[in-house]
């Protein structure tokens, strides 16, 4: 299996756990293949514009404005998603947070070449 295919399904799974997490956070295991692959096309190419364009203040809050682009990113993905809920801002932003950290704990505990754990 490719790399990128098992990064996404890694994203899925990330996703489900994140809205198992998060109280104000619910989705469909479809709402969460569908979400996944919206938010890869969003983050490829929104985010970097917004990050350029903030740059300035994303610098002096020390790159924590970028959680709150991340927690935009998620919300964008709720608005647009059946399925794929978060009830208010302040939610989806600490849904990015928790998102991140088990993305970050998922891609170091599994090798996306090879699929296999670490």
């Amino acid at each position: 299996m490719h790399g990128w295919v098992i990064r996404w399904l890694l994203s899925v799974v990330a996703l489900i756990l994140t809205a198992a997490i998060i109280p104000a956070f619910h989705l469909t295991a479809w709402a969460a293949v569908v979400g996944s692959i919206f938010l890869g096309v969003i983050n490829a190419v929104i985010r970097p514009l917004l990050i350029m364009l903030t740059l300035p203040l994303n610098i002096m809050t020390l790159g924590l404005l970028t959680l709150v682009i991340n927690g935009f990113m998620l919300w964008i993905t709720s608005i647009t998603i059946r399925g794929f809920d978060i009830h208010g801002f302040g939610w989806a932003i600490l849904s990015a947070l928790i998102f991140s950290l088990l993305s970050f704990l998922i891609s170091f505990l599994v090798d996306d070449r090879t699929f296999y754990f670490k």
